[in-house]
């Protein structure tokens, strides 16, 4: 073993913060629900949205969780531009373990996110076929300009050791 280093345990507890420039819009909402092929009208007629008891259109309870909307950041080496930890763990590869989400609220139109992550734990196992593997888990909370809790993610990612045993 030795993917659990000195440097990767002092990174549990460490947090990132994103907050949104601007509220996340009913155009946003109506674009994602259309991209991921969701047609319900909860997200694209107001007043249909009224008949069920809502102020107006809500969003697509998923949009929220994917930071890279409204993180800001630059494009990774995939063209990914969302939050990452950054881990680069020479001689393995990353794999995603899983993800949990947990939804409080329905997101409206005129909320502002903040996704707060945190890394929350880094175990060091060995798999079935002998290879070391590095388990990281993350929490992501994200709130609104009034403090209201919306959503959790539970995130775990997984880095096993090329070649097998070492």
């Amino acid at each position: 073993m030795g993917l659990l280093t000195e440097e990767i345990k002092a990174l549990v507890g460490t947090t990132r913060v994103y907050t949104a420039p601007e509220a996340m819009g009913a155009a946003a909402g109506r674009y994602f629900a259309l991209a991921v092929g969701d047609d319900n009208p909860l997200y694209t007629d107001d007043a249909y949205a009224r008949e069920h008891g809502l102020p107006g259109v809500t969003l697509p309870p998923t949009l929220i969780c994917e930071t890279n909307q409204y993180a800001g950041l630059p494009a990774d080496a995939e063209g990914y531009a969302g939050h990452t930890w950054g881990l680069h763990l020479p001689g393995t590869r990353q794999v995603r373990g899983g993800n949990r989400y947990v939804f409080h609220r329905r997101v409206r139109p005129d909320d502002v996110v903040t996704a707060t992550w945190e890394i929350t734990s880094a175990t060091e196992k060995t798999n079935r076929a002998g290879a070391d593997m590095l388990v990281v888990g993350s929490r992501a909370t994200y709130t609104n300009q009034d403090g209201d809790l919306l959503a959790e993610n539970t995130e775990t990612l997984i880095f096993i050791a090329l070649g097998g045993a070492a």
